[in-house]
């Protein structure tokens, strides 16, 4: 029987370790709990595992969290002292982590594996709403430093194959990502620009299109008001090199966030 093809996602995933909060601050999150809770049911199938690309994990190369066991990385600062010792205890996958480093190296693009890495908030804040009983295996892979947007499209396009043996790949990072100004109402007006030129890039038009609108963002209305620096935006490259023509649909949107900040997430998948 022929495996399921599995959508690819980019999600805004928030501040620190929001999801592990039990305090009033949690409330500011409801929606985009509500949007990664409901992955499972819109991705229909259980992934054989995760291939998740976080925004705050930066190598010289390419390179894999290869522990069977990850560890926690707590990349925060001035939480509460219970969120220095949670835990999201889902399994690595090893043999996933070098099989991912093969295919980008036949990309022409060299990768490595890290055995010491463990998760970082992009990706265990998330996938503590996403699988929350920990029970799907998940492998990391670092951006590469330069954050060169042709690079991070290369290397997603090396892993589309990934999709149709099981692995739901999804970039992890923030459609706005400017922590000087998050809290003020100076968010406001160049996060709902920027959002809606990136919904006007992925939203419509040819993958060809959408590539190369990617590659020139820093082009785009308020882009580095956005983004004074990418990292939080190039595990979005990633994704959409793996989407290869599959079409992209809002899997997520607020224009409220953090009390008026507009931030999105996308979905693409062969249904969309």
């Amino acid at each position: 029987m022929k495996q399921h093809r599995l959508p690819v996602y980019f999600i805004s995933h928030g501040g620190g370790p929001w999801s592990y909060m039990d305090d009033p601050s949690r409330a500011a999150y409801a929606k985009l709990e509500a949007a990664l809770a409901a992955m499972p049911r819109q991705i229909g199938t259980t992934p054989a595992a995760v291939l998740m690309i976080s925004a705050h994990w930066e190598e010289p190369e390419f390179t894999l969290m290869s522990n069977p066991k990850p560890p926690m990385v707590y990349d925060y600062g001035g939480f509460p002292d219970y969120t220095y010792h949670i835990h999201y205890d889902a399994p690595g996958d090893p043999a996933l982590a070098a099989r991912v480093a093969r295919l980008i190296a036949a990309a022409g693009m060299p990768a490595r594996l890290d055995a010491e890495r463990g998760f970082d908030h992009g990706a265990f804040t998330p996938l503590n709403v996403i699988y929350p009983n920990a029970d799907v295996p998940v492998v990391q892979l670092s951006l590469k430093q330069g954050l060169d947007p042709a690079t991070h499209l290369a290397m997603g396009r090396a892993l589309s194959s990934l999709r149709d043996e099981g692995v739901l790949i999804v970039g992890s990072g923030l459609s706005y990502h400017n922590l000087r100004e998050f809290f003020s109402p100076r968010a406001w007006g160049p996060s709902k620009e920027f959002d809606a030129w990136l919904n006007g890039a992925l939203l419509g038009g040819s993958s060809a299109d959408r590539s190369k609108l990617l590659t020139e963002w820093k082009s785009a209305p308020s882009a580095r008001a956005a983004h004074p620096r990418e990292e939080h935006l190039l595990p979005l490259m990633v994704a959409v090199g793996a989407a290869g023509d599959d079409m992209a649909e809002l899997a997520y949107h607020e224009k409220d966030f953090l009390g008026g900040i507009t931030v999105s997430s996308y979905c693409f998948s062969s249904a969309a």
